[in-house]
Parts: structure tokens; C-alpha cells; sequence
């Protein structure tokens, strides 16, 4: 009985602090650490059922009088991408994806740096170290991988990182923890086109979900996400299509 109630999560509640994503709100979090006592199973339903990971954090939003977050997942057997998304597909055609494990680089880094001061210099990440952006991809206890997007060699061999997305495999799915890429090229929507190719990753693994986190009513940094029909999102009844 000890060792039962030992492998169970211990879950805590943060204070309230400005929402980053409606101006005017408190935030709070519902949060447990994920430690390797934990089962398995238990740690893959917690991030199946609208928990995100932020390293071995499992946390979920708890805030008071707001529900606007809502988890939701892309069908990724009934995904038919639009004309505008397959532009954003062929724009990007001279890409290579290598997925590999999740192990950080000085190059990671540095393209991380680079989008983090131009896309998100008055955030919580802007002050991240090499140390911080290593614990953020090393240090999971689940299955964690990274896709480093690269431009095809040029005439000198050189083949530059572009973008980098950070991933977990679970058991119905792929969920998408963090991507960055460089911002000096807006035109080629690297964002979106990471989403599309962890979709057709999933697909051919086999996988019928690709989680895309949070979902905001009234946020305007979060309506890229409409554009990946169809979705279910995540309700009291359970997993609902949208």
C-alpha cells in the first residue's frame, strides 16, 4: 500500500499570476513532477488527457471563473490540408527533417536565442541559459525526440539550421512540447510547416493524433492552431470533436 500511494502524483496549485495570453486575467496551474517511481502509463495519460510537460513538470491550467485553454489534438487520418497549407508545404519542399534524440547543440541554442529575441523578448523565456534550454530538451522521462530542420547543402556543402522542434511520443500519438525557428524568414510560415510534417510523421507511424497543446478563446497567438481541421478538443465529456 505505501509503494502504491509512493508511485501515485502529488499534485500542487501555483499562486496567481498575469495570464501571457489574456491581457487583464490571472493564471494559475494545476502541476505534479514526473519522476521515473512514476507508472508509465499514468504519465502517458496525464499528457493524453490535457496535461502539458515542461521538462518533468506534468501541468494543466487552474484558474478561477476562466476555462479558455482547451487542449486539443489534430485527426491526423482525416487531415486533408487546405490549398493554403499545401503552399506552405511546397515553399518549404528544400528542407531535410532529421529526427533524432533529444540531446541540445550550440547551434539549437543559438537559433533558439535568435527566436526568442525576436519573437519573444518580454517573455518568460528570454532569460533562458545554455544550462536551461539543455534541461528543457534532456530532461523528460518519457520518449523525447528532436527534429532539426535543414536546408539542403549548397554548393560549399554548408547545410544551415532552420528550425528544431521539440516532441513526445506517446501511445495514441505525437505531442508537440516546443518549436523555434529562424525569424528572419517569415515568409516560409516554419511553424506551421513543422505542424504538417509531425502530421504526416504521425501518419506514417501510425499514430492518429498529433497534440498541439492549448487552444484559447479571444488569443490571437493561438488561432494558427483552427487552421488544422479536423481536431477534437478536450471537455468535460471528454475528447470532443471541434
Amino acid at each position: 500500500m505505501t509503494e502504491h500511494k509512493s508511485n501515485f502524483p502529488e499534485f500542487y496549485i501555483t499562486a496567481p499570476q498575469p495570464c501571457p495570453y489574456l491581457p487583464g486575467r490571472l493564471e494559475r496551474k494545476l502541476f505534479t513532477h514526473l519522476t521515473r517511481d512514476k507508472p508509465g502509463f499514468l504519465i502517458d495519460n496525464l499528457l493524453k488527457g490535457g496535461f502539458r510537460r515542461s521538462q518533468n513538470i506534468a501541468y494543466m491550467p487552474y484558474c478561477d471563473a476562466c476555462s479558455a485553454c482547451v487542449p486539443v489534438r489534430i485527426l491526423v487520418d482525416e487531415f486533408e490540408p487546405k490549398r493554403s497549407l499545401r503552399r506552405i508545404a511546397r515553399d518549404n519542399l528544400d528542407l531535410v527533417a532529421t529526427r533524432m534524440p533529444a540531446a541540445p547543440s550550440s547551434e539549437q541554442y543559438s537559433l533558439f536565442r535568435d527566436y526568442i529575441e525576436a519573437r519573444h523578448a518580454d517573455g518568460g523565456m528570454a532569460e533562458m541559459s545554455v544550462l536551461d534550454y539543455s534541461l528543457m530538451v534532456e530532461d523528460s522521462v518519457v520518449e523525447t525526440f528532436v527534429t532539426e530542420y535543414r536546408r539542403k547543402p549548397d554548393e560549399r556543402g554548408e547545410s544551415p539550421l532552420i528550425a528544431v522542434s521539440l516532441c513526445d511520443r506517446l501511445s495514441d500519438g505525437i505531442s508537440m512540447v516546443y518549436s523555434f525557428y529562424d525569424p528572419d524568414v517569415p515568409a516560409r510560415s516554419l511553424g506551421t510547416y513543422m505542424i504538417l510534417d509531425h502530421v504526416a510523421f504521425a501518419r506514417r507511424q501510425g499514430y492518429p493524433f498529433v497534440y498541439l497543446g492549448y487552444w484559447i478563446e479571444g488569443s490571437r497567438k493561438m488561432r494558427y492552431k483552427d487552421r488544422f481541421q479536423p481536431q477534437e478538443r478536450l471537455t468535460a465529456k471528454g475528447w470532443v470533436r471541434s
